[in-house]
């Protein structure tokens, strides 16, 4: 029994089991929002945030061990137990100097041009080969977006490398 069957049943439909992770997603989400806040303050790079384990997980890379220190502060204050939440963040002092310069750029990855009739989650599917991974491509472009439903023709995104494969 898989993880979907116990969460939402055997007799549970493909959409209906995505619908329910996207809703758990967007639960958790809303519950770490300071989180997120705080990780964005500090200029950590996402690779991933999505929902594993009916968890929120997240995998980022800190510019500073104080920005990571923070993150965790920041977790710890939001769910002491830390028991719907597993992050993976690591430090890269070199992203501290493009940090410090304001440039939320990433390491690695290529840049993509918003054409007609993209969204965040049909250029992800192009990248990733899963639309749901759509948020990597946001948070690896905060600088130039507040809402991943509303891109333009004609933004550059980076696109962050699938290093899940």
């Amino acid at each position: 029994m898989g993880l979907f069957d116990k969460m939402f049943g055997r007799g549970a439909s493909e959409s209906e089991k995505q619908q329910g992770a996207q809703q758990r997603f967007n639960e958790l989400k809303l519950k770490y929002t300071s989180v997120l806040n705080t990780a964005d303050q500090e200029h950590m790079q996402f690779q991933n945030l999505h929902v594993q384990d009916n968890k929120l997980y997240i995998k980022a890379t800190a510019p500073s061990e104080d920005a990571k220190n923070k993150f965790w502060d920041q977790v710890k204050l939001v769910n002491p137990n830390l028991d719907d939440v597993t992050a993976d963040i690591s430090v890269d002092q070199s992203r501290a100097m493009g940090a410090a310069a304001g440039g939320g750029g990433t390491t690695g990855g290529e840049t993509y041009t918003v054409k007609s009739g993209d969204t965040l989650s049909k250029i992800s599917k192009q990248f990733y080969g899963d639309s749901n991974e759509y948020m990597r491509i946001f948070y690896a472009n905060r600088d130039k977006l507040k809402d991943p439903d509303k891109i333009q023709i004609g933004q550059e995104f980076v696109i962050p490398p699938d290093d899940d494969k």
